[in-house]
């Protein structure tokens, strides 16, 4: 893999050479802007607004604009020359648990691979070190222009640097909690664990881009003059009004999902918590329409059946009767 960045880790007194690699890759399908009338491709072309033409890469360079509105050339030599000790050092300031990061922070991760057969021990040692201590190391570091925070922790055998937030970059959720005053019943409660349980647990290997996916699949009919598939509309839609409903066909359709029969135990405890409301009622009249036709039958029927009261477990006679 290539590196982007050379540079050291500051370790104390101790420094590690290392080269930054990008542990992750897009994967995303990208599209071009075409001009709908013709099909043209339509491209953006970088133009001097005093001499109204184009400029080639190698004449273009930064400015910071005023608030005035005017601009200040700023070059990579000014920015090289800035008295930053991270301009090529990931500088470790502090050692803390995992725990203590809060994953809003998280931004892009990257491998630290070994600078040459030299880094290989003092490598090894702050690896190992961190393993022990069970904790991830707080560093600075300058990457594309910008000093950022960062974080330094094992993955196998493998040092990972992430890109941190800066704490006053993460916005306080302010209005985006519901501001309705909500009671949830413990029985809805049960019902969502319930859910929860049946879902379980997944293999993140196992999880793949099904939109990328499909867009793939559509462009292969284009190309190809086929016919594109008709998408697959999700069944129901609109608001939820029995939310104990919708939680119990939930847990139905993950049982069905992963192939699952539930026990009688598990349909029980679901069914239950659902009687309580609505289906204890609907039982009762359901019950009750069933043995009506038993009632009107002939009155020699009636004390047959008292007669013979241990015959009563038989289904046969039933079916006959109907």
């Amino acid at each position: 893999m290539r590196s982007i960045w050379n540079g050291a880790v500051s370790f104390g007194l101790v420094s590690i050479p290392v080269k930054l690699v990008n542990a992750t890759e897009n994967h995303t399908v990208s599209f071009r802007q075409i001009h709908t009338e013709d099909g043209g491709r339509v491209r953006y072309r970088k133009v001097c607004e005093l001499e109204d033409k184009e400029i080639p890469g190698d004449e273009i360079g930064k400015a910071y604009e005023d608030a005035d509105g005017s601009l200040i050339p700023i070059t990579d030599e000014d920015l090289a020359s800035l008295p930053l000790p991270t301009t090529k050092t990931i500088d470790i300031v502090a050692f803390v648990s995992a725990d203590s990061i809060d994953p809003l922070q998280m931004d892009a991760a990257y491998y630290l691979a070994s600078g040459g057969s030299n880094a290989a021990k003092p490598y090894t040692l702050l690896r190992e070190a961190l393993k022990r201590g069970n904790r991830v190391a707080l560093a600075k570091f300058a990457l594309r222009g910008k000093e950022r925070l960062g974080m330094l922790r094992v993955v196998g055998d493998v040092l990972v640097l992430h890109g941190l937030h800066w704490p006053d970059e993460i916005r306080a959720p302010e209005g985006v909690a519901p501001t309705e005053d909500v009671k949830v019943r413990d029985k809805e409660l049960d019902l969502a664990e319930s859910l929860m349980d049946t879902l379980g647990e997944v293999d993140v290997n196992d999880l793949h881009d099904d939109y990328r996916q499909a867009v793939e699949e559509m462009i292969a009919a284009k190309t190809e003059g086929h016919e594109l598939p008709a998408p697959e509309r999700p069944a129901g839609g609109g608001k939820v009004i029995d939310l104990m409903a919708a939680l119990e066909n939930s847990v139905k359709a993950a049982q069905k999902s992963r192939g699952a029969d539930p026990s009688e135990e598990e349909v029980a405890e679901v069914h239950q918590l659902e009687d309580r409301k609505k289906a204890a009622p609907k039982k009762k009249t359901a019950s009750a329409k069933k043995t009506t036709p038993a009632k009107k039958s002939a009155p020699a029927k009636k004390t047959a059946a008292k007669k013979t009261a241990p015959k009563k477990k038989t289904p046969p006679s039933r079916k006959k009767a109907s």
